[in-house]
């Protein structure tokens, strides 16, 4: 009597794997997003003004899409028209501002809490490329006129809930706002700077019985190191 063979058995049911090499499954589309895929597809964007696929205004509304967004597949069809669309790789800014050059590396989020209370961000500092500013029945004050930008982009998520967020900014940078205000007041002072490598302030978020107020600071301008101004 033949015995039945176990071998031929395990490996019928052995699950059969791809080839060394290949390339991964794409990640479900309700795959939740980090900061870092936001940063990621809002390079896309930035890239894609800068060679004039997309106008300022489009960048504009789809940057705050891209911040708002809370899985991948919302993620994705916001760069779907665009070539490229699964790399962002920084363009090398050619006249960076209070720096050698704009860092290709992100740094962490920076997070201002202000509860009852208030929070201050002034001077000489470096920007985080992302920045969470809270404010519940309190007060926050983001002060850019002379911090140093690492990164062109900057983002600036605010939320002011029965309380007052305050930011100033150079004249000569860029600012954009996809902020809402909710029985409050989300007022930005929409800047578009001259210069294409000039840094980019964009502001999201909301208030809700509150306020958030962004403009350029007359008379403060970051100096181009480079021209030696």
């Amino acid at each position: 009597m033949e015995e039945p063979s176990f071998e031929k058995h395990s490996l019928e049911k052995r699950p059969q794997q791809g080839a060394p090499g290949s390339a991964p499954a794409p990640a479900p589309p309700a795959l939740r997003a980090s900061d870092a895929d936001r940063d990621r597809f809002a390079d896309i964007l930035r890239n894609a003004m800068a060679e004039g696929r997309i106008t300022a205004e489009e960048h504009s509304e789809r940057i705050g899409e891209v911040y708002r967004a809370k899985t991948l597949g919302e993620l994705e069809p916001l760069v779907s028209d665009l070539p490229q669309a699964g790399r962002a790789e920084p363009a090398a800014p050619a006249r960076p501002y209070e720096a050698s050059a704009y860092s290709p590396g992100a740094a962490p989020a920076e997070n201002l809490v202000a509860v009852f209370g208030g929070a201050t961000r002034k001077g000489r500092w470096r920007v985080s490329r992302r920045t969470n500013a809270f404010a519940l029945f309190g007060g926050i004050e983001i002060d850019l006129t002379e911090a140093v930008f690492e990164q062109q982009e900057i983002v600036i998520n605010a939320t002011a809930v029965f309380g007052g967020i305050e930011i100033r900014v150079p004249e000569n940078v860029t600012l954009r706002s996809t902020g809402t205000g909710i029985f409050g007041g989300f007022d930005v002072k929409t800047v578009e700077a001259p210069d294409p490598d000039a840094p980019v302030v964009s502001l999201t978020g909301f208030a809700v019985f509150g306020g958030v107020d962004a403009k350029p600071k007359r008379g403060k301008r970051l100096k181009n190191l480079r021209a030696g101004g």
